[in-house]
């Protein structure tokens, strides 16, 4: 398969960040028809269309080849002619926002990323917010708190699009996108354009529905509640400070590499992975410029020229050691993309 997450799905523990990341189909590798000519290609799939595009520069990761074909879709008439397109010359592709919890093979992609860049943050009435899906969340985050609306001070620090962090439920300090989410604009599967409210999203722990279904978020609308202004910086800088206490912020990484296990008698319901990784002795495992950090346990940062390669096999030690030392087997929810 081509578009895979890790055997067993890699996820974003405590921090949850989520890029905007759908994958519509799981089709066999097959190389591109590389003799498309380039003017059906641009007709089919838009006029931005790029070739050869490296992935790394747009992962968290810095890691991956390139992909065959690439293109910036910026509206939802753009989405729907780009996966058509696709799917009418039978190329395989994949939809992208943040980038940051995506693994690109070394070899790349061969096929056609679609990064979805439909952008916009507008205030509804006095407490609901508009935004796009490739929206950056810290961008909705900073425009909340200017407003004076509180409920998003979460999510600060949180690397991603707004429409990733939707997709699997995006979460930190006890608060979850989910829980703010009051409608979206989304692209089924046909092609059409439709409105559903958060139940239809199933939101539970770093997941949504919209994992699994063939549905593309467009746009958001979120609940919030007013606020005092100069309590909501303090919070967020609270949470920012933590972060840079407890993560590795200014290295290249995906953060928590695994999803905390449910256990109702832990703070927030939830076992914090990174406690067994760390009670497992993994932090300063290296491979290759793969390296679990220091400072976290449930962290890969990339200390150089890190490959894919180096941090699939990196994790795939750390859930080891824990299997061996707790009998518990962590799961992942970093997708990889290409062949490894």
């Amino acid at each position: 398969m081509v578009i895979t997450a890790f055997q067993h799905p890699f996820s974003l523990c405590f921090e949850s960040i989520f890029s905007y990341i759908v994958v519509i189909e799981m089709v066999e590798q097959l190389s591109v028809m590389r003799n498309i000519p380039k003017a059906d290609l641009v007709e089919a799939l838009g006029p931005n269309l790029e070739t050869e595009r490296e992935l790394a520069p747009l992962t968290s990761y810095g890691t991956g080849g390139p992909a065959a074909y690439f293109i910036v879709a910026e509206t939802a008439d753009e989405i729907v002619r780009a996966v058509t397109g696709a799917k009418r010359l039978g190329i395989p592709f994949f939809l992208i926002g943040g980038g940051s919890n995506l693994l690109v093979s070394d070899s790349g992609f061969d096929g056609l990323i679609i990064r979805v860049g439909v952008k916009g943050l507008k205030l509804i009435g006095s407490t609901e917010i508009e935004a796009g899906a490739g929206e950056d969340l810290q961008s909705l985050v900073e425009f909340a708190a200017t407003n004076s609306l509180t409920g998003l001070e979460f999510a600060a620090g949180i690397w991603g699009s707004v429409g990733g962090a939707i997709c699997g439920n995006a979460g930190a300090f006890g608060g979850e996108i989910g829980q703010i989410v009051r409608e979206l604009t989304l692209i089924t599967g046909q092609g059409d354009t439709r409105t559903v409210g958060p139940d239809y999203c199933e939101f539970d722990y770093r997941h949504s529905i919209l994992k699994e279904s063939a549905e593309i978020i467009i746009s958001a609308r979120f609940g919030l509640q007013p606020g005092n202004a100069d309590a909501i910086s303090k919070r967020i800088e609270e949470i920012l400070t933590l972060r840079k206490e407890r993560h590795p912020v200014d290295q290249k990484s995906a953060g928590c590499v695994f999803r905390n296990i449910p256990d109702a008698t832990q703070p927030h319901g939830k076992l914090a992975a990174g406690k067994l990784l760390d009670e497992a002795g993994v932090k300063g495992l290296s491979v290759g410029d793969a390296t679990v950090s220091r400072k976290h346990a449930n962290i890969i940062v990339n200390t150089g020229n890190a490959t894919s390669k180096d941090i699939r096999q990196l994790a795939d030690i750390m859930k080891q050691r824990v299997l061996e030392k707790f009998g518990l087997e962590l799961r992942e929810e970093v997708v990889q993309v290409g062949e490894f």
